[in-house]
């Protein structure tokens, strides 16, 4: 009897060890079944932009999704920072298109909507077709990159004009003493789409005489505009953007 007993004994608690070892591999599983999933949920998370970016089809208007969160991410600081009295609109001239391309793009933060499409011209002394070299200073006659602030209209020797505040020092804050705003010109206009070159100005965002004061009206008194171009300098080196 004594002989029998032991083997069932062994057998007994190698069923014990088995079960015990395929439970704890169904609880290793679990865990990596959920930790799976987390891993998931945190490559699918989208910021702010991606979302604004797919929501609104801006790639069909011509926007990359590089241009948008950057022109998100430098919004939301200017906001949090209490220098923006109308957070609502939010403008991107895309200085990385054709100047034939319609680059210039309201957003409307609010809404969640693309309120206007429509080109814009850049500084006759940063390119021809594609604006490429940048400037400051006051003459250069090129466009200022960078986040602006806009603040009031004027009549001036283009009529109606929007006074810009250049926030970012060294690449824009120079814009009011060089007179840079917002305004009309009867050089920018669908008509040129198919020259080599939509006319230029001296490094205002001047936009077509048809559209500018509705679009002035609308973005005036404190929005965000903000002046794109994959500038090496100006993405390493701009404070809102790093």
């Amino acid at each position: 009897m004594k002989h029998l007993l032991l083997p069932a004994f062994i057998v007994s608690v190698s069923f014990m060890f088995i079960s015990f070892a395929k439970a704890n591999n169904s609880a290793i599983k679990k865990i990596n079944t959920s930790a799976s999933t987390d891993s998931a949920l945190v490559v699918h998370e989208v910021s702010q932009g991606e979302q604004l970016f797919n929501s609104l089809h801006l790639q069909d208007a011509g926007l990359s999704k590089e241009t948008v969160e950057y022109a998100i991410k430098g919004y939301q600081r200017l906001v949090d920072s209490g220098l923006v009295n109308n957070p609502q609109y939010l403008t991107i001239v895309d200085l990385s298109q054709s100047s034939r391309s319609k680059r210039f793009y309201i957003l409307d933060m609010e809404n969640n909507e693309l309120t206007w499409n429509t080109f814009v011209a850049h500084g006759r002394n940063s390119g021809i077709d594609m604006a490429r070299s940048f400037s400051n200073n006051l003459n250069s006659n090129k466009s200022s990159l960078g986040f602006y602030v806009t603040k009031s209209t004027y009549r001036g020797k283009h009529g109606l004009s929007l006074k810009i505040s250049g926030l970012e020092e060294g690449f824009n804050n120079n814009a009011e003493a060089r007179g840079v705003v917002v305004h009309g010109a009867s050089y920018v206009n669908s008509g040129r789409v198919n020259s080599e070159y939509m006319g230029r100005s001296q490094g205002c965002p001047a936009l077509p005489e048809n559209e500018y004061a509705k679009v002035i009206d609308i973005i005036k008194d404190g929005s965000v505009l903000f002046v794109y171009n994959p500038d090496s300098n100006y993405l390493q080196s701009s404070a809102l953007l790093n």
